[in-house]
């Protein structure tokens, strides 16, 4: 199993590719914890793993709260002895504010999509090497290595901050164990309460795709279990585009 002995927190852990995420790794021998605002979704995949046969613990979280971070990562080392690894998942699309000149939006998007990973990483990393390493899978997208015109152009920017944060924190922390780096995933289903692609918005996403499809979640999944597996030990502070050859062009 590529994950035998691990911790992992996944945030966003409570539907799509997030859940997806939380039982993979289940299934290659982690133990998970899943961090979400949405309860009922949260505790549904909790028991769908235990049914399983694995071992996962549902912690309602906002991560744009850092007293919510604090809690979660002290209940997951308290429960589990150790974390191992982050997998910043959670975020939210540039479509529910399709109005570029929504502060607001830039302010929701900003908190969530970039915020959010920082907290993680700030709070997570300190346990990480008191264990002796970790790794931390930050989930940024195509849209944070190239321009788009669709949706609020703060989706890019948080993305690109996303992109270039796990440079940064793998760099600095290199020499202590503890692995950062970046998935990008392309075109993929709508996520949860994404508004839906016009036909003609699906046909230039598709058109713009060499391999003229959408991803499946459970190919970007499967990226970011080779990243927090001991099997990506020598990489640290690479982007990883899991998208069809969309960046490619």
């Amino acid at each position: 199993m590529r994950l035998e002995g691990k911790v992992a927190i996944i945030t966003g852990g409570a539907h799509g590719m997030g859940a997806l995420e939380a039982k993979l790794f289940v299934e290659e021998g982690a133990r998970v914890v899943i961090g979400d605002v949405l309860e009922a979704e949260g505790r549904q995949v909790e028991a769908e793993i235990a049914e399983a046969g694995g071992e996962a613990m549902f912690l309602a979280m906002d991560v744009t709260r850092e007293g919510d971070w604090k809690t979660v990562v002290s209940k997951t080392v308290e429960r589990f002895g150790r974390l191992d690894v982050l997998v910043n998942n959670a975020g939210i699309s540039s479509r529910l504010y399709p109005d570029s000149s929504s502060v607001d939006g830039w302010d929701r998007i900003m908190d969530i999509n970039a915020k959010g990973v920082y907290l993680g990483t700030i709070h997570a990393v300190p346990h990480m090497i008191e264990g002796g390493g970790g790794s931390i899978v930050n989930i940024s997208s195509i849209m944070g290595l190239v321009g788009n015109p669709f949706g609020h152009g703060a989706y890019h920017a948080s993305k690109g901050a996303v992109r270039l944060f796990t440079k940064a924190m793998a760099v600095r922390h290199a020499q202590e164990g503890v692995r950062v780096n970046s998935v990008h995933p392309g075109f993929m289903p709508p996520m949860m309460n994404q508004p839906a692609y016009s036909d003609e918005e699906e046909r230039l996403v598709i058109e713009g795709t060499p391999m003229r499809r959408r991803g499946r979640q459970e190919e970007v999944a499967n990226a970011v279990l080779f990243l927090a597996s001991d099997e990506a030990s020598y990489i640290t502070g690479a982007e990883l585009a899991v998208d069809g050859g969309y960046t490619a062009q």
